[in-house]
């Protein structure tokens, strides 16, 4: 649904609120109301039709507790189900407002927010409502779960929905999860739904990045220090580890570490507590664990560069996110999904696709997977020169285009490709084996199994 189109009611006590939302949509969408008195919201869902509500959390109540606004929220689902809600919270309300998703509520705002955030949240919201007035009559497919829509996990395939299956199953346990993946499938957006569907949901999801993390500020960023530590510790500073205590902590890339930090990073596991720099006073810790990596870690493993029994810590449960070559039915999918968001952002009327163009986004494999698709159709946008995306609106390398055609040629063909692109970079590299495997990102146990399979 285009936001030109959209009939957007706001119900907020505060009449500054009011007023803010009022002068920024009032250009942005088809008609806006505004009300101050919740009392009166079933009165106006009796009269009119809203495609969104936003809706404050709290009214009368000094509390802050937001059981108004869930209170509201259950009415208004009661008596436009087919609307989407936004609810309005401040910044200490926050673990109420996720309390709203699980209510039924589509997504959260946060005071102040940012207009251009404000817009996105609309157009996300309106997605789906888009989607099912677009959609065929006759009997429905089977779908995933609606309530993948605000981590923005869109798919159809059967790949996608036994992702979703799993992360139903395990978000309400305490295991530790291992996501396994190529860069741009969309690890990260795994880890914040099964955080936000576990019960640690209300409490902080704290990520970290290991790859971004050099060995002399491994133990600082993770486990914490002390004020006098080193030489730039000049205050107490809280670790990942203690930030998510109660929560969930996402390690992003835990491929990337060194045994060093391998067997620091168990021993906090096994013992349930960390050590800040500086100090000698352990901290008690109660976190979630979630893990992600698009290394290889069975083969490092193997290899004596990743530790077994961290593994083993690790992965309570794997979930491996498939790449989108893999998945060539959700790209349509997602390809619709991020032009309805562009669009809006970009203040543009949501495009349609040429059918050649549609072929063309299934033939390419995607070597980026979901996050190349994403900044090709948002380039695309940008760019079209009007409301139709063409194939000439999207640009892949000459590499790219290769490897399409030879894999639309057949599996030989595929090998031949493979074969060919080791054989290059071996030689490149003069037939130094270690740097051919950095190269095409595999380990040296790996590169030597396709060198046999190949007989090279």
């Amino acid at each position: 649904m285009i936001l030109k189109k959209a009939r957007v009611l706001v119900v907020d006590d505060d009449t500054d609120v009011l007023f803010a939302m009022r002068m920024l949509l009032r250009t942005e969408v088809q008609e806006v109301v505004t009300e101050k008195n919740p009392e009166l919201l079933l009165s106006l869902l009796s009269k009119q039709r809203f495609d969104v509500i936003l809706l404050d959390m709290n009214y009368k109540s000094t509390l802050g507790t937001g059981n108004e606004g869930l209170y509201w929220l259950g009415r208004i689902r009661e008596k436009a189900p087919g609307s989407a809600v936004i609810m309005i919270t401040a910044h200490g309300e926050v673990s109420t407002a996720v309390r709203s998703l699980k209510a039924g509520a589509t997504d959260f705002l946060v005071k102040p927010w940012h207009n251009a955030q404000l817009l996105d949240t609309l157009a996300a919201a309106l997605q789906p409502l888009e989607a099912g007035k677009a959609a065929p009559a006759g009997p429905a497919a089977p779908r995933r779960p609606a309530s993948f829509a605000e981590f923005s996990l869109l798919g159809e395939s059967a790949a996608m929905q036994e992702v979703f299956h799993k992360i139903e199953k395990v978000a309400p346990t305490e295991a530790n999860i291992l996501l396994l993946g190529e860069n741009g499938t969309g690890k990260e957006l795994v880890a914040k739904a099964i955080h936000q569907k576990s019960f640690r949901a209300a409490l902080p999801l704290v990520t970290a990045d290991l790859a971004a993390m050099s060995e002399g500020i491994f133990e600082s960023e993770l486990f914490g220090h002390r004020k006098g530590a080193f030489t730039d510790a000049r205050e107490d500073r809280t670790g990942r580890f203690a930030a998510a205590s109660g929560g969930t902590l996402f390690l992003d890339e835990i491929g990337n570490i060194s045994l060093a930090q391998q067997a620091k990073l168990l021993t906090v596991l096994q013992n349930r507590e960390v050590l800040p720099v500086g100090s000698n006073v352990p901290v008690p810790i109660d976190i979630r664990l979630i893990s992600a990596t698009n290394a290889p870690l069975y083969e490092l493993a193997a290899e004596q560069r990743f530790r077994k029994d961290l593994i083993y810590r690790l992965n309570t449960v794997e979930i491996t996110l498939p790449p989108l070559r893999a998945r060539a039915d959700d790209v349509l999918l997602l390809a619709r999904h991020f032009a309805g968001i562009y669009a809006a952002r970009n203040r543009k009327p949501t495009p349609d696709f040429e059918p050649a163009t549609l072929t063309k986004l299934r033939q390419h494999h995607w070597p980026g997977n979901v996050r190349e698709l994403q900044h090709a159709v948002e380039r695309a946008v940008i760019l079209a020169e009007d409301d139709v995306l063409r194939p000439h609106d999207f640009h892949f390398s000459a590499m790219d285009a290769l490897a399409v055609t030879t894999l639309s040629e057949g599996p030989l063909q595929l090998n031949e490709v493979e074969k060919a692109t080791i054989l290059r970079v071996i030689e490149r590299h003069n037939g130094n084996i270690t740097k051919a495997a950095k190269e095409l990102g595999l380990t040296r146990t790996a590169l030597y199994r396709r060198l046999e399979k190949h007989d090279l």
